[in-house]
């Protein structure tokens, strides 16, 4: 319950193009809701199981989510699980819409709900302070990371990271260099190449 009231503080605090917005929040009968804006399409996870977008695309999305992502920072919000599951593409629109601040955190708060030692996030997009439970060390540069792990998937359509399992694939976050881009894709540009690797450094 307390994190369902902390998705929807960190939500509403937030009026961007690229962030699904929280319209009304209540209780009805001792249920706790809140109503969000209807996205019409689906989640980027569904998109890239066709596989990598084209290079132009992939930008433009990661463009926009790192604007929508930019503008929770100014907020004081972290989002701590970007992952292609939780953004929504508007198919009127072709423009991702960043949801799901269930694990959000404000980085001025005194208190969190979670404890140092825990891991919380989607290993394959998880930064390596994350993967290694160092709740205290995750900051905006861990989105960012985030971020990297999105557009390096886009490109590749795989994420930087994965195993059989959660426990082989945070070992490879902690313990491997992810590898490069092009030689899963050698159409992307080095530029772009670049940029994904640097939001992973």
């Amino acid at each position: 319950l307390e994190r369902f009231h902390q998705e929807v503080q960190a939500a509403a605090q937030l009026d961007h193009p690229n962030i699904v917005a929280v319209y009304e929040v209540g209780d009805v009968g001792g249920e706790p809701f809140y109503t969000m804006r209807y996205v019409k399409g689906k989640s980027l996870s569904a998109l890239l199981r066709d596989g990598p977008v084209p290079n132009r695309q992939a930008a433009d999305y990661a463009v926009q989510v790192a604007q929508a992502i930019s503008e929770a920072h100014r907020h004081g919000i972290l989002h701590r699980d970007l992952k292609p599951q939780n953004i929504l593409i508007d198919s009127r629109k072709d423009r991702p819409l960043v949801t799901d601040f269930g694990l959000a955190k404000r980085v001025e708060a005194d208190s969190d709900l979670t404890r140092s030692g825990q891991i919380l996030g989607t290993p394959s997009y998880m930064p390596p302070e994350q993967a290694s439970g160092k709740i205290d060390a995750i900051s905006e540069a861990s989105d960012v990371y985030a971020l990297g792990a999105i557009l390096y998937c886009l490109l590749t359509g795989r994420p930087p990271f994965q195993a059989d399992n959660q426990i082989d694939t945070l070992m490879q976050v902690l313990d491997q260099a992810p590898v490069s881009p092009r030689v899963l894709n050698p159409k992307i540009p080095k530029d772009l190449e670049t940029v994904c690797l640097k939001c992973l450094e």
